[in-house]
């Protein structure tokens, strides 16, 4: 029978996770260059140029999953947004005043959860997500989920999202579905 592998998750803050952005862009640019995102070395470049600057926020905060050698098997990162967020004006159709509003402190961002494919299914995503949340003064997340990858979508329907509307995340993205989870 064989042992499973410990799996550590660790939470940080911004300038942990630019320390440890190395690791951030293994796992981002492989679980992100599988089809359906077959994100580019381009994209990849181009998300951690955000990357770096997203890390400076105050309020920034990250998961990095690790093997017991040390070896990065899953990302999570995010942070509230602020008044001034462009997340709502990229839906297809239009929400509520009250649903949109933004204070930099209703709403946590989770930007991107990744977690490569040998580790999947094993708990690690959820793992992650929590790690961010714990302690969380935020009323609710909100995340882009492509609605052609079932198995992120099943995980988050588990754990409570709720789709809100649809969206075009960046210029030239495929269709997403917005889905929020109330945290109180």
């Amino acid at each position: 029978m064989t042992v499973p592998e410990t799996i550590t998750v660790e939470r940080m803050d911004g300038s942990a996770a630019a320390r440890a952005e190395e690791a951030f862009v293994l796992v981002y640019a492989e679980a992100f260059g599988e089809p359906p995102y077959d994100r580019e070395p381009c994209d990849v470049d181009t998300n951690f140029r955000r990357f770096r600057s997203q890390v400076r926020k105050a309020s920034f905060r990250a998961a990095l999953a690790r093997t017991g050698d040390g070896e990065p098997v899953g990302i999570a990162y995010g942070y509230p947004l602020s008044p001034s967020a462009g997340w709502w004006d990229r839906l297809t159709t239009p929400v509520s005043e009250d649903l949109r509003r933004e204070d930099g402190h209703r709403t946590f961002g989770l930007m991107d959860l990744a977690v490569r494919a040998p580790w999947r299914r094993r708990g690690v995503a959820r793992r992650m997500h929590d790690a961010l949340l714990t302690g969380a003064t935020e009323e609710r997340v909100l995340l882009n989920a492509r609605p052609d990858v079932p198995a992120a979508q099943a995980a988050y329907r588990s754990w409570g999202y709720r789709k809100v509307g649809e969206a075009h995340p960046w210029e030239g993205a495929d269709l997403h579905d917005v889905m929020m989870l109330r945290l109180r």
